[in-house]
């Protein structure tokens, strides 16, 4: 009898405990969403008000995405040694700190202490990254998608109530401009920090035959895990994902007021966008149940081609929305289907260097698209910076379908060996 492949798995029922950590963890995802934006929402500005030189006034801004960075694969490490619990209180704890101390910084007028803020605020955004791989790992093989598409319904309302709570917590402490949303960003994390604390079990899938065979194994040398085609897979697409996602959205808004929008036409573009980022999540893990992951994966680097097609097609502000839309559908469905890939590309002994590496890439791609979009914006206009983003959905689909062919090879030779 032929072993069930990985996109055909046998069902077994998620425990009601995993099901919890899930949910808890999708509400954190909410708080650190809302806490970020936040961060994200103002940090230019008051870098602005704060920066000794105008030259130096982006860099507060800059460090939450550095920070992050260099703190992704120090928290990989830290979830294998210390465990999940711990590692992710540590991160909301950092989120925490970098909030209080911001607070400081604004009221004291103290930019460079400012700046230690948002990078502390980075190490909360890089610990909480890993919240959706958390769920995965805690979910038996054939409930991993649900499993991160849960988590990240967290992203829904905080994408919209982190600017309302901008706006309605900045003046707290005036006439300190800003400080009271810094408060706010510390209250959000030690929140999470407490229901981390109280609630949070941060085990592992329950034991079967076939992971207590795999605990058993060896841990490979990374460039062996690295050539994998399920691996491949799930780095582009991710990665991919998030360089197209923030490459044009961080150009929308320049691109449609040069076009003649107004900017409260531009907030109202970013509002459909995140509606389609994290919209899906409701019902993205049951698509990829029912259609399977390459289907779903497909359909997201299709959606995201749709959008650039659309943006080289039109500058109206319906052609904007709509195109902004529908990237954000892409790259959820881009995002979950390669997030579940690479919980399956690894041994448990590998988990700690394979999910740190990919984390670091996508971060570090992630912003070096956020710092080009707006150069290139400049230099190539807003048709040709959406057509530049195809051929790395070309390198997704030529990844996603390696990966595919791998599949049915295998299959292939497992139901012949065992005709045999």
């Amino acid at each position: 009898m032929s072993t069930p492949s990985p996109t055909c798995l046998p069902t077994t029922p998620p425990r009601r405990a995993d099901q919890r950590d899930a949910l808890l963890l999708a509400v954190c995802q909410a708080l650190y969403i809302a806490a970020i934006s936040i961060d994200l929402t103002l940090t230019g500005l008051t870098g602005q008000h704060l920066a000794p030189t105008p030259v130096l006034a982006t860099l507060p801004f800059a460090l939450i995405t550095v920070g992050s960075a260099v703190a992704t694969w120090f928290a990989a490490q830290l979830i294998e040694r210390a465990g999940r619990r711990t590692a992710f209180l540590l991160g909301a704890g950092c989120g925490a700190a970098g909030g209080l101390v911001s607070v400081w910084a604004v009221v004291h007028q103290h930019f460079w202490l400012f700046c230690v803020g948002t990078a502390a605020v980075g190490v909360f955004q890089a610990f909480a990254q890993y919240y959706r791989l958390a769920a995965a790992d805690a979910a038996p093989e054939q409930h991993k998608a649900r499993a991160v598409s849960r988590v990240m319904t967290g992203g829904v309302l905080a994408a919209f109530a982190g600017p309302a709570l901008a706006a309605w917590s900045r003046d707290w402490l005036a006439p300190s401009a800003y400080a009271g949303a810094y408060l706010m960003v510390a209250l959000l994390a030690g929140l999470s920090l407490l229901l981390l604390a109280l609630l949070y079990r941060g085990a592992d899938a329950p034991p079967t035959a076939a992971t207590q065979a795999a605990h058993a194994l060896p841990a490979r040398p990374l460039r062996e895990v690295l050539r994998q085609p399920i691996f491949a897979a799930a780095l582009a697409n991710n990665v991919v994902a998030a360089v197209a996602m923030m490459f044009v959205m961080t150009a929308a808004p320049l691109a449609a007021v040069a076009c003649g929008h107004a900017i409260d036409e531009g907030a109202r573009i970013m509002q459909w966008h995140l509606v389609g980022m994290y919209g899906p999540a409701f019902f993205a893990g049951a698509l990829i149940a029912r259609w399977g992951l390459p289907r779903v994966l497909a359909l997201g680097m299709a959606l995201c081609a749709a959008c650039c097609a659309i943006a080289m097609g039109s500058t109206s502000l319906r052609a904007f929305e709509v195109a902004l839309l529908l990237l954000g559908i892409g790259w959820n469905f881009m995002f979950v289907g390669g997030t579940t890939l690479l919980t399956r590309s690894y041994r448990p002994a590998e988990r700690a260097r394979v999910q740190g590496l990919a984390e670091l890439l996508r971060q570090a791609l992630t912003a070096l698209a956020t710092l080009g979009a707006g150069p290139l914006l400049q230099a190539l206009g807003w048709a040709s910076l959406n057509a530049a983003t195809l051929p790395l959905l070309v390198l997704a689909a030529g990844m996603t379908g390696w990966w595919v062919l791998a599949e049915r090879r295998g299959a292939g030779h497992g139901a012949a060996a065992s005709a045999t």
